[in-house]
């Protein structure tokens, strides 16, 4: 610059250089440029003090520039915490600023595991180290360690020599592997003075040695405050949303509760009233069906069904037409819906095993995907309540099945006093009959119908025996059968009587009564029926054929069966009260006669040949004046017809009985 350049201009080159923000080294060039022009003296030191003040003037400048930045910072921060809805997003950015605005080349925060008892790394910015970010410090290890123990801010120039920290190997492994050397870390503190809980730290860190100044602590500190508030709360959001959902379910519960007591109540007082207005069994598993929306029947403590199966609105079956309680299942049956079936004593069986792990549990238990409850009076099992249909049967629901359990305990208990009394009647009037039936049939009828019993109107007669020991139970066991229907049963000369209600032939209700009477008895019960039979009279005369039936039974080895005299072959015609031959012959011999009656053929004079002439095919041809050969064919052809063991003694002894029986009808 030329020697006659004046003060003033140097003056200015220093107001244009704080006005363009120049660096703070520029500024010493200004009077160097001035001393080589040939400015000496006073001049001089004046640019001197002036380029002094300029710097002063830049240093406020930038301390101004760096506030700025740091209250934009921290705005900005409080802007994020304002709109917390990602604590994590809030922390990275909490992280990263620091980072920035310190000017370091990584920063992190650490945060404590209350269940490890340890400090995490939650959030790091600028680091490669997987071994540093994975990195977990104790309380009072590190500097980290030092600043959660003492609340206070730390700062250190060259970590890996800086002895105030307690080392560990885990910790300065990590700190090498991310090649960190100064260091500063500050509390994240919630509340002030002796009353502040610390609940983590922020860092920020260089990989070349540094000293953090006041300014840069301050900062770091303020941002450190705004991470403990967002902590804080995140945190208390949580509760808040934990405490909200946690009040729903509360109110979920009690709404719930209040529903289930609702049901409950409008339940007993269903049932309740269903008792009053006389309801039965069968009502009881009607309302109960419709109630649970399942489909439900009533047992007996043996596992044979004493209601039809009642169906509900959600149940298999569908809603039952009005005035039914939906499909009848047949005694001493059990389907495996619950509904009757072919399952017989298996599912019987299956059935009583449930109901006893019911009474055993004093709870309903599900058994192959139905609901059984035990029906007890005490400890005695009366019988089960089965529920299908529902198998998510939840708690209210599930307490409402096992109630109306009792409601069907007090309504069998009443049922059985009731049939106990009057079958005690009823056997009076059995006795009656079956000694002198003819003394006063218009007495007897009278006092039949009086006990709801028409003996003008046709019934069957069975008769069942089993053995002496068990004898007593037998009695008791046929009540139980009985129950539920309009039949009678009476102990008669050493067996029991049994008028059933309905059933459709004598040998059919005679082997249903055998099996489920074995069953209630726990002994082999053998069963004869006859009948029908209407009026006393008949009725005497139908026991006395069921009697010699029974009697029959036992000779022929069928202990524990049940049939009737017509099941019974020749041994039925002998038997028989009303003696049918024509009956026998025909179910005998019915087959060849409507051969010969079709072909013109004569297998039945064949067959009388035969055995006429003691099995031997030479006579007979000789008697039939045929070849030995015709005889042969005609007696293949009889085998065709009645089967192969129609020569058996059993079947040939029928067979001549009826031949017989035959030729003397024909006269």
């Amino acid at each position: 610059m030329p020697k006659n350049t004046s003060v003033a201009a140097h003056l200015r080159r220093l107001l244009e250089l704080l006005a363009s923000g120049a660096p703070a080294e520029d500024f010493g060039t200004v009077a160097t440029e001035a001393r080589r022009g040939g400015v000496g003296g006073d001049d001089l030191a004046e640019i001197e003090q002036a380029t002094q003040a300029a710097l002063r003037v830049h240093g406020a400048l930038r301390q101004h520039q760096r506030r700025e930045a740091e209250l934009t910072a921290l705005f900005d921060t409080a802007g994020d915490l304002a709109a917390l809805r990602d604590l994590d997003a809030v922390l990275r950015s909490i992280v990263r600023r620091a980072r920035m605005l310190l000017g370091t080349d990584t920063a992190y925060l650490t945060l404590p595991d209350e269940e490890a008892g340890d400090t995490f790394m939650r959030v790091t910015d600028g680091s490669v180290s997987e071994l540093f970010q994975n990195l977990r410090l104790q309380l009072g290890e590190g500097l980290g360690g030092l600043v959660a123990q003492t609340a206070r801010p730390y700062a250190t120039p060259d970590y890996r020599t800086d002895q105030r920290f307690h080392h560990t190997r885990s910790i300065d492994a990590g700190v090498l592997d991310e090649g960190l050397v100064a260091i500063l870390g500050v509390p994240l503190l919630l509340g002030s003075g002796s009353g502040g809980k610390v609940i983590g730290a922020l860092f920020a860190a260089d990989r070349t040695p540094r000293t953090f100044s006041p300014d840069e602590v301050a900062l770091l500190c303020s941002l450190a405050n705004h991470a403990a508030i967002a902590i804080d709360t995140a945190k208390a959001m949580t509760d808040a949303r934990v405490a909200l959902a946690e009040l729903a379910e509360a109110n979920a519960v009690i709404r719930e509760r209040s529903a289930a007591m609702q049901r409950a109540e409008e339940s007993h007082d269903r049932l309740s009233d269903l008792v009053l207005r006389g309801g039965d069994v069968a009502d009881v598993a009607a309302a109960v069906a419709d109630l649970l929306e399942g489909d439900v029947t009533v047992f007996d403590a043996g596992g044979w069904p004493l209601t039809p199966t009642a169906h509900g609105a959600g149940g298999a079956g569908g809603s039952a037409p009005a005035g039914t309680s939906g499909t009848d299942a047949p005694k001493g049956f059990v389907g495996t819906d619950g509904t009757g079936g072919t399952g017989g004593t298996d599912d019987a069986a299956a059935l009583v095993r449930a109901a006893e792990e019911s009474r055993a549990t004093a709870h309903a238990v599900v058994h192959d995907g139905r609901w059984v409850c035990a029906v007890l009076a005490g400890q005695e099992m009366l019988g089960s309540l089965v529920l299908s249909g529902r198998p998510d049967l939840d708690g209210p629901d599930r307490r409402l099945f096992e109630r109306s359990s009792v409601v069907t305990s007090l309504l069998l208990l009443l049922r059985r006093s009731v049939a106990e009394a009057e079958n005690r009647v009823r056997g009076d009037l059995i006795t009656d009959l079956l000694t002198a039936p003819d003394r006063d049939p218009a007495g007897l009828v009278a006092r039949g119908r009086n006990l709801g019993i028409d003996l003008n109107r046709p019934h069957l007669v069975l008769v069942a025996s089993t053995d002496a020991d068990v004898r007593e139970r037998l009695a008791g066991a046929a009540v139980q059968y009985l129950f539920g229907g309009d039949g009678v049963s009476a102990e008669h000369a050493g067996t029991v009587m049994l008028v059933p209600a309905s059933g459709a032939t004598p040998g059919e209700a005679a082997g249903a009564a055998a099996e489920q009477l074995t069953h209630l008895v726990g002994a082999p019960v053998t069963v004869a029926g006859a009948g029908p039979a209407a009026g006393p009279r008949a009725l005497a005369d139908a026991h006395a054929e069921a009697a010699r039936c029974l009697q029959a039974l036992k000779v022929l080895g069928r202990r524990g069966a049940g049939g009737s005299a017509g099941e019974l072959g020749f041994l039925g015609v002998l038997l028989g009260e009303d003696h049918d031959v024509d009956g026998f012959v025909k179910a005998t011999l019915g087959p060849l006669l409507e051969y010969d009656d079709r072909r013109g053929t004569q297998l039945v004079r064949t067959l009388a040949a035969y055995f006429g002439c003691g099995g031997s095919l030479t006579r007979a041809k000789e008697e039939l004046h045929v070849h030995i050969n015709t005889v042969v064919q005609r007696l293949d052809r009889v085998q065709a017809i009645l089967g192969p063991d129609w020569n058996s003694p059993e079947n040939a002894l029928e067979l001549q009985l009826a031949l017989r029986l035959r030729l003397l009808s024909l006269g």
